[in-house]
């Protein structure tokens, strides 16, 4: 299994972790195919209580992109994790929905276009 940017997969971000959590490949389909790279940078997702809006920084997603649930992903932080650590894909973002994580990222980071 070799993930590629914008596949959602499952993975433990903190070691401490009970559980695995969903998160958004981010690094570039390039990096993603070069297996002797060790580490991948995603985007770490979150359930959310139904009725809460996902804050400033995150970008909620749900079935279109493959996952059970509605799920909060923060575009404030990027995590490297290690490829061996993620455990299998889930999903894909849509395309609309990358759309909207590429103009979160611009705005939370506040990069002049």
């Amino acid at each position: 299994m070799t993930p590629a940017q914008w596949d959602i997969v499952r993975v433990r971000i903190n070691p401490e972790d009970r559980d695995e959590h969903p998160a958004i490949v981010f690094s570039p389909d390039e990096h993603c195919a070069e297996i002797t790279r060790p580490k991948l940078n995603v985007l770490d997702g979150t359930t959310r209580r139904s009725g809460q809006p996902p804050r400033i920084h995150e970008v909620q997603l749900n079935g279109a992109d493959g996952l059970d649930r509605p799920t909060v992903f923060s575009c404030a932080y990027f995590y490297s994790v290690p490829r061996a650590k993620i455990r299998g894909i889930i999903g894909r973002v849509t395309a609309a929905r990358r759309r909207q994580i590429g103009r979160r990222i611009v705005a939370v980071f506040r990069v002049p276009l």
